[in-house]
């Protein structure tokens, strides 16, 4: 025992072995794989693996997820990951039969989820093949299938074990084929029907039928009519039901809640004041206006208010585009329940005497939203933050009447808060300087707000140091200067968005390279940027996902080289009115990642030289163009470009010289004219 336990020793010495992770056994390195395993280090997985042959197929062996770029790469994936369960296809436009197929055979004993949300070209026989093979399958994701019929249904209803299918917008599928997935696929537990045109009442009463285990069911969208309302209540497990653009049910319909259905939690639609009794674990009330065909915005009264007494669990109340009531706004300060989420965006008639008194009641609110709720003013602020102290969460863009100073009471009195929309508010630099108090923040707009400047967003870099996104849209007293602040003192940033500020040049850029995750970078029309500052980007944020240098006419063919070389994480670009030319364009073909272009107005791009860029790009799925080059390219180019699934969208633009147009003042509700 002595001679073994010397040898362990000695094992375990620094001078004994050359690699300390011999010691260690398979099931203990595999633990380690689950915490590098992580969002935060997408490529600590990959390093991993290429340390040694070990390690390498250890990681084989344990990766269970896979999300390929291109559907190309997945015949060389097949035999090194045999054990994965989830496939996310999401980044493959291009899925065929034979795809299927391969996939079904290759991981028939193990695949228990798949994502086709995005993919196309492949048919009910494919379908077919892979819930025949894959008995394991439990979740299946089939949203935006538009050309999958019923033939496709009945495929899909092999699948004996699937617990959660989506069926979004797959507008050709009918009542027949709803009815042949309720029969074979029992087990359900969420099915989502969300604009499939041709399903109506028959299939979902079919599906309220067969699937008696359905948790989640989303009927948005749907051509159906209270018929069907009473057999889905019949679900005993039923908690979430989306109601959302069913014109054809309305309070009748909705009066059946109160007869069953004891265990729902979450109901949408734009009328529920029959809803008295019923859902008594109700948690979430969606009363939004979530359809452009009705012209008639959804009334929310003491009635619909006074019938939610009852629900003691409810958490949420969300009523975006309804016109509230004085006495529905009252009534909802008497519910019983502790009320944590508020959304009254775009909502008429929310004042300060009823915004005050309804959050004077709910004190636990976490999560308040009173985006464009114009009459409100310094009362209310001064209200909500004197109550709801615990605010995590506050959304009020565009509150034109309230003052500067109470931005001065968000920061004193909620210490909590994570999230601020100021945008298109009169928040100035003393205001920022209070908020900059919330050491938590990690969201913060501040689009148009032309009060604040360099000054004020330094005090946000000097405290704020969980900022991840930060929103500067035409706020244009912002210089490099400002930028620098918060580069130095926000190194978590994730996101900024600077467009059309004047001030900002290269310095801004380069002084953000410092920010190593950042991931969405918006510069469009400002003109001080070159490519220098973009290069600099390029070297520092590799993981750089969405960037948008529109506008930006200094920025050419140089500042593309850097971006082809370091920034392979990119997935969309827009280089509309650039100086990028062919070159600049083919050199971007090198990213693998890069699924979305927009690429507007550019001079120094010629039909050839687009044709050779996007024919490089192997993983496209949209590029927006202008229409002028259509008649240009070959008819063959684009059948080709369409085949492997990247869609074209033309635009007929006039080429915009000014470079601050004044239309953005009306969407916002300012006048352009000078008083």
């Amino acid at each position: 025992m002595k001679g073994q336990n010397k040898e362990k020793m000695q094992a375990l010495s620094p001078d004994s072995s050359s690699n300390p992770f011999d010691v260690l056994t398979e099931e203990v390195v595999l633990k380690i794989l689950d915490y590098l395993d992580t969002d935060e280090y997408p490529s600590a997985s990959k390093s991993f693996s290429l340390t040694c042959k070990a390690f390498y197929f250890i990681e084989s062996r344990h990766r269970k997820t896979l999300k390929p770029l291109r559907t190309e790469l997945l015949p060389r994936t097949l035999h090194r990951y045999p054990f994965v369960s989830h496939l996310d296809l999401s980044l493959c436009p291009r899925v065929d039969d034979s795809t299927l197929n391969v996939i079904s055979s290759t991981w028939k004993a193990t695949l228990h989820s798949i994502n086709l949300s995005r993919s196309r070209f492949f048919t009910n026989d494919g379908l077919s093949s892979l819930f025949v093979n894959c008995s394991g399958l439990v979740e299946v994701d089939l949203s935006n299938g538009t050309e999958l019929t019923d033939l496709a249904a009945s495929a899909i209803a092999e699948a004996k074990n699937l617990e959660r299918l989506k069926l979004a917008r797959c507008k050709l599928i009918t009542d027949m084929g709803i009815g042949c997935i309720a029969v074979g696929c029992r087990k359900l537990r969420l099915l989502s029907l969300k604009w499939c045109l041709r399903v109506g009442d028959l299939g979902v009463e079919l599906i309220a039928l067969k699937c008696k285990e359905i948790r989640s069911l989303d009927l948005s969208y749907l051509p159906i009519t209270e018929k069907c309302v009473k057999s889905v209540l019949q679900l005993q497990h039923l908690e979430d039901l989306v109601l959302e653009g069913c014109h054809g049910i309305d309070d009748d319909g909705l009066s059946t809640l109160k007869q069953s259905c004891k265990s729902l939690k979450n109901v949408t639609h734009t009328g529920l004041s029959s809803l008295t009794n019923g859902a008594q674990q109700l948690q979430q009330l969606i009363l939004a206006y979530g359809s452009v065909v009705s012209l008639k915005l959804p009334k929310v009264t003491s009635d619909i208010a006074k019938c939610l007494h009852t629900f003691s669990k409810l958490q949420s109340i969300k009523l975006d585009g309804c016109l509230i009531t004085s006495s529905g706004i009252k009534a909802m300060a008497s519910l019983h329940a502790s009320i944590k989420e508020l959304s009254f965006s775009k909502c008429l008639g929310v004042t300060d005497e009823g915004l005050s008194f309804l959050v004077q009641s709910h004190k636990e609110l976490r999560k308040l939203d009173i985006t464009c709720c114009r009459k409100i003013t310094y009362t209310s602020i001064d209200s909500i933050t004197n109550s709801c102290t615990s605010l995590s969460s506050l959304r009020m863009e565009s509150c034109s009447l309230v003052p500067k100073e109470a931005f001065i009471l968000i920061g004193a009195r909620c210490s909590c808060l994570e999230e601020l929309d100021a945008t298109d508010n009169e928040i100035d630099d003393e205001g920022l300087k209070s908020i900059s108090r919330c050491s938590k923040l990690s969201i913060l707009k501040l689009g148009i707000c032309t009060n604040i400047s360099d000054e004020g967003l330094a005090n946000v870099g000097s405290f704020c140091s969980m900022l991840t996104e930060l929103d500067l849209y035409r706020s244009m007293a912002i210089s490099d200067a400002g930028i620098a602040a918060v580069a130095d003192g926000c190194p978590a940033l994730e996101m900024i968005n600077m467009a059309y500020n004047g001030k900002v040049t290269d310095n801004s850029l380069i002084s953000l390279s410092k920010c190593l995750m950042l991931k969405a970078l918006e510069i469009r029309g400002c003109p001080g940027v070159s490519s220098i500052g973009l290069s600099a980007i390029a070297v520092g944020c590799k993981q750089l996902t969405v960037l948008d240098v529109k506008k930006c006419f200094n920025i050419n063919d140089n500042g593309m080289l850097p971006l082809a070389q370091f920034s392979q994480n990119l997935k969309q670009i827009n280089l509309s009115y650039c100086s990028v030319t062919d070159v600049g364009l083919v050199a971007l073909a090198s990213l693998n990642r890069l699924q979305n272009m927009t690429i507007l107005h550019l001079a120094g791009l010629t039909p050839n030289g687009l044709a050779a860029a996007l024919l490089a790009c192997r993983g496209l799925t949209k590029v927006k163009l202008h229409a002028s080059f259509r008649p240009l390219l070959p008819q063959s180019f684009l059948q080709y470009m369409g085949a492997h699934g990247c869609v074209f969208h033309w635009r007929d633009k006039a080429f915009q010289k000014e470079m601050d147009p004044k239309g953005w003042k009306l969407h916002f509700g300012r006048s352009t004219e000078v008083p």
